[in-house]
């Protein structure tokens, strides 16, 4: 492999454009991975990239494929391969679990924190850490620890101690900070990618909320195994700040004693919403609904039920279409009266009650109907919600077309249907 410079940084190398070799782009690098030695005998050996292709796939290109890396591009042999990345035991993510780490300088053992490494090939073209950039800790302590205030440095990597083996809650808020203004989709697929451990402690240094959202957006199994991280409390205020409908689908997935246990712990009304949801089958209207749409009664306004959609918690599917009931307005509500739609509504004056605007063309659903029925009328209507009314013709919840979608695709679908041993070229990937 030839490089246009002989040391590389990891934080200039993030973001660069990898390219085939007739010059077609292939992805964007993303992080690099390293093998970080238990003993801490000898530097940490960089073995591949991570690579965001079309689609936001990251994959793992190995450094082996890598022909050249100059300023602003990295050439590659032109063969990737689309399994999604996934960590392996003793590999790390250089940008999402190195960086930020605390370490100690050897001279004075100082505390500091690394904030970029240097990768270089040696006799054998084998890459290594060689170098690291650190802020020194300020030795002023504040109410929440050291200040990173400090001088900078670079120093050889075999002038600091503690990068192996990891200290918990290491380096989680810059990862925490780097994902702040990204969907929760985006960074469970950066959980997805970590090692167990890593993800676990990017998990407890979360919020609820935001955890709770990042769930969501999870693999069934990614999420039994987060959630098994967590402390049983921890994990009834994250089941409390999910959706009911995703919480029942979590516990549905755990042992009965463990999903009853959490169940106990949960705030009473929360915990009703989602047992009341667990009694149905999972491919019912019933298991997929919400307990939790936009309900007001007939006299409400248009311009009381234009603000209610606005809360930004809430989902835009469910945010479509407002559902009128007589008292009362918690599930199941009195009787069911009809569902208005958002785009109605801002067509009629905001002091109007909006139940002279209920859709009389649409009928609910009932609780039992099957999955193929509610995904027909859905077409049928072309609608992104549906009403689930009871015998009693009381709204019970509503049904999201992201709900119906996460049952009709295939389990995997989050991992993009990947196949072990799919591969293809660069300029097939580009296309």
């Amino acid at each position: 492999m030839s490089t246009g410079v002989e040391r590389v940084y990891v934080a200039r190398l993030a973001g660069t454009t990898v390219f085939d070799p007739i010059g077609d782009a292939v992805g964007r690098v993303r992080d690099v991975v390293v093998v970080v030695r238990s003993t801490g005998m000898s530097a940490p050996t960089a073995v591949g990239l991570v690579v965001e292709v079309p689609g936001r796939r990251r994959v793992f290109m190995p450094l082996t494929r890598v022909t050249a890396i100059n300023p602003g591009q990295v050439i590659c042999t032109g063969v990737v391969n689309l399994r999604r990345f996934k960590a392996r035991s003793g590999e790390s993510l250089c940008v999402a679990e190195l960086f930020e780490r605390q370490v100690r300088l050897k001279e004075d053992r100082s505390a500091a924190y690394i904030e970029d490494m240097a990768i270089e090939q040696d006799k054998l073209k084998t890459w290594h850490v060689s170098k690291l950039a650190v802020r020194r800790a300020d030795r002023r302590r504040g109410m929440l620890g050291f200040s990173r205030r400090g001088e900078s440095l670079v120093v050889d990597v075999d002038q600091v101690l503690g990068l192996s083996p990891r200290e918990r809650d290491q380096g989680a808020s810059l990862v925490i900070e780097a994902f702040e203004n990204h969907r929760p989709a985006d960074l469970a697929a950066a959980l997805m990618e970590m090692t167990p451990s890593r993800s676990a402690e990017i998990a407890a240094a979360l919020d609820d909320e935001r955890l709770a959202d990042v769930l969501e957006e999870l693999p069934e199994e990614d999420q039994i195994k987060l959630l098994s991280t967590l402390q049983s409390e921890r994990a009834a205020d994250v089941l409390e700040a999910m959706d009911p409908d995703d919480a029942a689908d979590l516990l549905g997935d755990l042992p009965d004693a463990q999903a009853a246990a959490l169940l106990q712990l949960m705030e009473p009304e929360d915990a009703r919403n989602v047992g009341q949801l667990l009694g149905y089958e999972d491919d019912s209207a019933g298991g997929l609904m919400t307990t939790e749409p936009v309900i007001v009664g007939p006299e409400t306004s248009v311009a009381t039920c234009l603000a209610l959609v606005r809360k930004q918690e809430l989902a835009p599917a469910l945010a479509s279409s407002v559902f009128v009931v007589r008292p009362p307005l918690e599930t199941p509500t009195g009787r069911y009266v009809g569902m208005v739609h958002i785009q109605r509504l801002l067509r009629e004056p905001p002091h109007d009650a909006i139940g002279n605007f209920v859709d009389p063309a649409l009928a609910p659903l009932h609780p039992d109907e099957h999955l193929s029925v509610v995904a027909r009328r859905m077409a049928a209507y072309d609608i992104l919600a549906l009403p689930v009314v009871n015998d009693e013709h009381r709204l019970v919840g509503a049904i999201s077309i992201d709900d119906v979608l996460d049952h009709l695709l295939p389990p995997d679908w989050r991992e993009h249907m990947d196949e072990d041993e799919t591969t293809t070229t660069a300029g097939e990937v580009s296309a």
